[in-house]
């Protein structure tokens, strides 16, 4: 075993465990205090609180050891402090935890930057900009496209998301439970159509062709290619239900983008680190994107997000123009560093792309015994399956609600999203062993069986 491959929370078992019903006395006690003092507006999906994590396990304040198929929403995708992580970070923390890189810049921010500049798609001149979290870096990348381009409009996709600023919230598709109630929204959004093979109307075989035809249409008949500065997209679409566009979409936009001098824009903040079964979701079909943003699973689970992108494009913004206090905080940024030597010592696409063949095989075989499952999809670690209605695509929230509290009662964590609200997604750590896969797939088996 590597260095980088053990954990400091190794002593953790690597099984799961209940010893109370879920929630437990004490994760009961803490959630009154919880809503004694934290705003509503903060959900949680799980009402159990964490002691400690790793590997694929989360032990909570109970006892209780949870099969971790959420990943901090693919956060922690090298595990829970991670040994690499945990010894950078130590370190920074001993010798500063802050000075601004505004003010006086660090080495740490500087091998960051040069680290995504290798590691993203394209061989071309790249520079980087640091910030706090993903919906920093979608907002960022939207700056740097209108003062590269001279242009204000930002085109964005169905089933999109992107954040909870304002700005970013504009670009999401989902209202609830995103943007009920706080608008008004920034301006210059245009929404149009993503390639969603499962409900294309016409079917999935026409879907790519289909989808990119009526995207350009829209804007160019109801934008104008000409005012667009930037096209903003996931490469596999998130919270909107783990959505592949179809084969051939994406490098359709990428052309029309790259032709009519407007920024492409690839949102891997979900999908990026490894988590597809390559660095970044938007290799399976070799686009090279303009800007590509970044948070999520680039430092371990501290707090990191990132703009990278053309050289010419980055530099377009004024100087002062790009930053913040704590954006590429030094302790972060040491995580960073420690996270991208464990994926590299683990190779962890290759990680991915196993458990991917673990899960979509049981997944499929499931989707067999089960009506409700229409449609699995996804790549490498980040899968999903729709329920519907038997017989229909009509989406069962209702059901989707059903599976994942008892998978929760259970010991399994699992995660929902879907602009329906009838997806399951899956998000494991890529260190997870194939022994817990096995038992967390055995216990959506089980819930299926009783709920579907």
């Amino acid at each position: 075993m590597t260095s980088a491959s053990a954990t400091a929370g190794a002593a953790l078992p690597q099984e799961r465990r209940l010893v109370t019903p879920i929630p437990g006395p004490k994760s009961q006690e803490l959630m009154a205090r919880k809503n004694g003092a934290v705003a509503q507006g903060v959900g949680t999906v799980m009402p159990v609180f964490a002691a400690r994590a790793a590997g694929g396990v989360v032990e909570d304040v109970d006892g209780n050891r949870l099969i971790d198929f959420g990943a901090g929403i693919a956060v922690t995708s090298v595990g829970n402090s991670a040994e690499a992580v945990v010894r950078r970070a130590s370190a920074q923390l001993a010798d500063f935890t802050h000075t601004c890189m505004m003010v006086t810049p660090y080495e740490g921010y500087v091998e960051v930057c040069e680290q995504l500049a290798e590691l993203t798609p394209g061989d071309h001149a790249k520079k980087s900009a640091l910030f706090n979290s993903g919906a920093e870096a979608v907002e960022n990348a939207v700056k740097i496209a209108r003062s590269y381009t001279g242009r204000q409009a930002v085109v964005v996709f169905d089933h999109g998301y992107h954040g909870r600023t304002n700005l970013t919230m504009a670009l999401t598709a989902k209202d609830m439970p995103y943007k009920h109630g706080f608008g008004p929204f920034a301006p210059e959004i245009y929404r149009v159509p993503v390639a969603y093979p499962y409900r294309w109307l016409t079917g999935p075989e026409n879907c790519a062709e289909e989808a990119a035809a009526q995207a350009v249409d829209l804007i160019s008949k109801q934008v104008g290619a000409e005012n667009v500065a930037a096209i903003v997209i996931e490469p596999i679409l998130g919270e909107g239900g783990f959505i592949e566009p179809a084969p051939g979409f994406l490098p359709r936009i990428a052309q029309f983008a790259k032709d009519n001098g407007i920024v492409f824009v690839a949102d891997e903040i979900q999908s990026g680190f490894c988590r597809t079964g390559r660095w970044f979701a938007c290799e399976e079909e070799g686009v090279v994107p303009d800007l590509i943003t970044t948070a999520k699973g680039i430092a371990g689970g501290l707090p990191l997000a990132a703009v990278t992108g053309r050289a010419e494009m980055m530099d377009a913004p004024h100087v002062g123009g790009l930053g913040g206090t704590y954006g590429g905080n030094p302790v972060a940024c040491a995580a960073a560093l420690g996270a991208i030597e464990t994926m590299r010592e683990l190779d962890l696409n290759a990680k991915a792309r196993r458990i991917e063949e673990i899960m979509k095989g049981r997944l499929t075989a499931l989707q067999e015994k089960h009506q409700a499952i229409g449609d699995v999809r996804g790549r490498g670690a980040m899968l999903a399956i729709e329920l519907v209605r038997p017989g229909t695509k009509d989406p069962d929230a209702q059901l989707t609600a059903a599976l994942a509290k008892a998978c929760h009662a259970a010991g399994l964590v699992v995660l929902t999203c879907g602009t329906y609200g009838n997806v399951l997604r899956f998000l494991p750590p890529l260190v997870i062993g194939e022994d817990l896969l096995a038992e967390g797939l055995d216990i959506l088996e089980g819930a299926l069986s009783r709920n579907a």
